[in-house]
């Protein structure tokens, strides 16, 4: 799969699709754009694109930013703080170090320009990964222990809109955005996808063995649907 890389925009992902009668840009849940391109077309088609759209592509990924912004002293996830720093530098650099995250500016940047953007949301997604591999293996084995319930295997996404999901077989993804959540939050999402090992659907049976597990559940579910699983 053919990745450009641009400057100002970052990695831009090209998918060929028999569906695709021209070239098209779109943003995907991760943040990132992505170009569809029929069979055939020539990638250089999609570097024209970008050429000549500018302005449409900032006001795309304007529309498609998340609600929130990065501040100085941002708490991310359950153990980490955003640091911004100003310094005599040219490009934006990000650390960890311990449970900060230390984003080095150049004096007098724009902390909202989309490149340092992705800058400070590349080094988040890092650390709430460590987090949420360090968290939600023991407390989804735990919960699965407490109430009975068995899954085949944990994968961990990022880019999806879902706080989580379970396949037929057992799989269960949860997201690593979780670990923004109150805990009572994280353990609803973790019984609901335990529960579709049992339920494969939203059947009032689904929900009876889900109130088993978290008899508030009905409250988590109100209060889920106000927070965004974007990064």
């Amino acid at each position: 799969m053919p990745i450009i890389n641009d400057q100002e925009f970052g990695k831009i992902t090209v998918r060929r699709s028999s569906r695709a009668s021209q070239v098209s840009l779109k943003v995907a849940p991760d943040g990132t754009l992505r170009a569809s391109l029929p069979i055939y077309a020539p990638v250089f088609l999609v570097r024209h694109l970008i050429k000549n759209s500018r302005d449409e592509i900032r006001k795309l990924l304007a529309k498609a930013k998340p609600a929130y912004i990065y501040e100085n002293s941002m708490q991310i996830g359950k153990s980490h703080v955003l640091i911004i720093q100003y310094k005599d530098i040219k490009i934006a650099k990000a650390i960890r170090h311990g449970q900060q995250i230390i984003i080095n500016l150049p004096i007098e940047s724009d902390i909202n320009n989309p490149s340092i953007t992705r800058t400070i949301r590349e080094a988040v997604i890092s650390a709430l990964r460590l987090e949420a591999k360090s968290y939600l293996p023991r407390r989804l084995d735990y919960l699965a222990s407490q109430f009975g319930f068995r899954y085949d295997k944990l994968r961990f996404s990022h880019s999806s809109g879902r706080w989580g999901s379970c396949s037929s077989s057992g799989t269960i993804s949860l997201n690593i955005a979780l670990m923004k959540l109150p805990f009572e939050l994280i353990d609803y999402v973790i019984i609901h996808e335990l529960a579709h090992t049992k339920q494969m659907n939203h059947s009032q049976e689904f929900w009876s063995v889900v109130k088993l597990a978290d008899p508030n559940y009905k409250y988590h579910r109100k209060a889920l649907k106000l927070n965004n699983p974007t990064i």
